[in-house]
């Protein structure tokens, strides 16, 4: 159903549908294509005063490409297009919208928006096509951010779960868990409007363990939020460990170029290096860090002070040490700075002859490397996504990574959790209302159902024009 309640803060109040919207949907710039968009009951009306179809007819009908050509005020043509009108409501937004398919070039599709823009028609705000269609139904609010995030994915990964949200996967979960929350307030609401008739009242005990359920299937989707963020943001590889053990050679070889320089000469990387590559179909900031030692050199203190601080914004540490080499003090050094729940240790070097492991090294796990010579990175890069992602999770369809959606996700849960444990205390049905109503609205935050018009401005602004 429509969404008629809602304002827009982006049009000052008014409703989306009073006015007709255009906007390019293809990115500026010149191309052998261009797609511009209206959306509005003055869309039709708007093409047809000036769209001159190469077959004249009465009425175009809705969903079908024509080609003709679009006539400016003198009668001259502008450009030859394909046009389609698409009526309400089987349209993207649910209202009138029309595409004109034009030649690519900023002055055909400049001349083409002002023709339109001087027939009373606006120019859209970002995201306003999107938000149109949540406000008209289309979409709920979670399927709407996911047209954003599929534009703006960086991996097959993170479109395939952007793609998965906006074919409404995780608006069906949520949705069947709120509905199901509602029917469960309403045995509770029971309760409390006749309490005082004599009535039969309900077991609180068998709708606690129907919460039990739900709270757990909740709790299973949370659980896939940092599997989830990683494909959709990307993740931060940090390589650590003391000079001259091979992590340039790593990096480079990863990178599959020259990028860092190699020297036998200890101390040659002094800063961070950061590069990116799809890695498992992950995007991936490699960052490669200055060699830690104990050293009095200021330059390189410097170095090995930032990439100290590098080891608590990474996901995981790759930490380097020579295999043909005992490990010394400045390979304890590395391994101290290091988190050691985010660690690998690669053993580099490993086409020479190997030494035993020692120490605290004894117990981490490790793949062995010859990043001079590429080998050992198949094993390398399975090992890292075994410690990235839990349960094989970039294969599953349903992932969360939107950080406002686990925000509500948890507050569900713990109103969930405070209803168990009233049910447990035979705390009155009034308490138990509250924290299921609360559970309720913090769902409804990820469909749209209970979300702010701040919110709204905040979600759909990140949009590019025209979507």
């Amino acid at each position: 159903m429509p969404r008629k309640n809602w304002l827009s803060p982006l049009t000052g109040g008014s409703l989306l549908h009073q006015d007709t919207i255009i906007a390019p949907a293809t990115p500026a710039g010149s191309g052998g294509l261009a797609v511009i968009r209206l959306s509005g009951p003055l869309a039709e009306p708007a093409l047809l005063g000036l769209f001159r179809p190469t077959s004249p007819r009465s009425r175009l009908q809705s969903h079908r490409l024509y080609l003709g050509q679009i006539i400016d005020p003198d009668g001259l043509a502008l450009d030859e297009i394909m046009a389609v009108v698409m009526r309400s409501p089987h349209s993207f937004t649910r209202e009138d919208v029309v595409e004109i398919h034009c030649h690519g070039g900023p002055a055909v599709i400049n001349s083409i928006l002002d023709l339109f823009l001087d027939r009373g028609i606006r120019m859209a705000q970002p995201g306003e096509f999107t938000q149109r269609a949540f406000l008209n139904g289309r979409l709920d609010l979670s399927q709407a951010e996911a047209v954003a995030d599929l534009i703006h994915a960086r991996s097959r990964g993170a479109a395939r779960i952007a793609l998965g949200q906006l074919q409404g996967k995780l608006a069906r979960l949520i949705g069947e868990a709120r509905q199901q929350l509602v029917e469960a307030l309403a045995l509770v609401e029971v309760h409390i409007d006749f309490s005082d008739q004599d009535i039969d009242l309900p077991d609180f005990q068998p709708l606690a363990d129907q919460v039990v359920a739900i709270k757990a299937r909740l709790s299973l989707l949370l659980s896939s939020y940092d599997d989830g963020r990683m494909l959709q943001e990307g993740v931060r590889i940090l390589i650590l460990g003391k000079p001259n053990v091979g992590k340039s050679s790593l990096l480079n070889v990863l990178l599959g170029e020259a990028r860092a320089i190699v020297t036998d000469i200890a101390g040659t990387t002094r800063d961070t290096i950061e590069e990116t590559l799809l890695l498992n179909e992950v995007p991936v900031r490699l960052i490669d860090t200055a060699g830690i030692r104990h050293t009095s050199d200021a330059v390189e203190q410097e170095g090995v002070s930032r990439a100290r601080e590098k080891v608590a914004s990474a996901d995981l540490v790759l930490l380097v040490v020579d295999g043909g080499e005992a490990t010394d003090q400045d390979d304890e050094l590395a391994l101290a700075a290091c988190d050691s729940d985010r660690l690998l240790l690669v053993v580099n070097k490993s086409d020479r002859e190997q030494v035993d492991l020692g120490g605290e090294f004894r117990n981490l796990e490790f793949v062995r490397v010859a990043a001079k010579h590429g080998q050992g990175l198949e094993q390398l890069q399975a090992a890292i996504k075994k410690m990235l992602f839990s349960g094989g999770a970039p294969g599953e369809d349903i992932l969360l990574y939107e950080r406002r959606h686990r925000d509500s996700l948890v507050a569900a849960c713990d109103l969930l959790e405070r209803f168990l444990a009233g049910v447990s205390d035979q705390l009155d049905a009034e308490f138990l209302a509250l924290e299921l109503r609360g559970a309720i609205t913090s769902l409804g935050q990820i469909s749209g159902d209970s979300v702010t018009e701040e919110v709204l401005g905040q979600i759909f602004s990140k949009f590019c024009i025209g979507k």
